[in-house]
């Protein structure tokens, strides 16, 4: 027999040490890609999928994992809220939406679905801003006000020193003038910066209570879709004020902030 007919003993021992060796990383590797949670952007194609095929529950449910993972986006609030509203979640539905108004404040397909949602769920305009500061830190972001402002200013101190230079008038009054707009247009983002923090109810007849209590009774009910101001939280409630001025707390699962940039 050839000696190269039969492996002779360490040339076998050596080929199983390598056929175990590749099998070993071969499942580590798999253990490893196992445990690697998809990313966000597979997760976002994924939600859209399931909303796609109408299993709206677990599409919204990605959306809500991909936005714990802080992934913030007016792409994700929207379609959130396509599909809350298409599984008759109106109030978790306008919430999403007011999100993304949040995240992208001139959109205009965002604010014609907001005043469908309103309508749907039959809320007066002035239920969706209860605190006009933060319709000026809005506008603020939507505009670009806060740059503008501090452009002016140093425009304003430019034409300053223009002024005294050229001694003139007109010159002068150019710099008041660059000035108080200046002043003006730094307005909104102030009374912004003073907004109370802004939540909203997102479950049909969710309680008022008393008190941060488990055993407290309800006092009264929230409207589904209402924006109200938070006042305190206490573990996993929050103090709240409603539009006819009632004051108690309500379930933080019941009632979802609108965090603002």
């Amino acid at each position: 027999m050839s000696q190269w007919s039969r492996p002779n003993r360490a040339t076998r021992m050596a080929r199983a040490a390598l056929v175990g060796a590749l099998t070993t990383v071969s499942g580590f590797v798999s253990i490893a890609s196992a445990d690697v949670p998809p990313g966000p952007d597979a997760l976002f194609r994924e939600a859209n999928d399931l909303a796609r095929a109408g299993d709206y529950p677990r599409a919204t449910a990605s959306y809500a994992e991909i936005a714990a993972r802080g992934q913030d986006s007016a792409s994700l609030y929207w379609n959130w809220a396509q599909a809350s509203r298409a599984r008759g979640a109106a109030g978790e539905a306008l919430w999403a939406l007011l999100r993304a108004l949040e995240l992208e404040p001139g959109d205009g397909a965002v604010d014609r679905a907001i005043e469908e949602v309103r309508a749907e769920l039959n809320l007066d305009r002035a239920e969706l801003q209860p605190d006009p500061r933060a319709v000026a830190a809005r506008l603020s972001r939507r505009f670009g006000l806060g740059w503008a402002a501090a452009l002016l200013a140093v425009a304003s101190l430019v034409a300053h020193g223009a002024a005294r230079f050229a001694r003139s008038p007109h010159a002068r009054t150019m710099t008041l003038a660059t000035a108080a707009l200046a002043l003006v247009l730094a307005l909104a983002p102030v009374l912004g910066a003073f907004a109370r923090p802004l939540a909203v109810v997102v479950r049909r007849g969710a309680p008022l209570l008393p008190s941060a209590s488990p055993t407290a009774e309800a006092a009264g009910s929230l409207r589904e879709g209402e924006v109200v101001p938070v006042l305190d939280t206490s573990g996993g409630y929050v103090r709240i004020e409603d539009s006819s001025g009632a004051r108690g707390w309500a379930l933080a699962e019941d009632v979802r902030p609108l965090e603002r940039r």
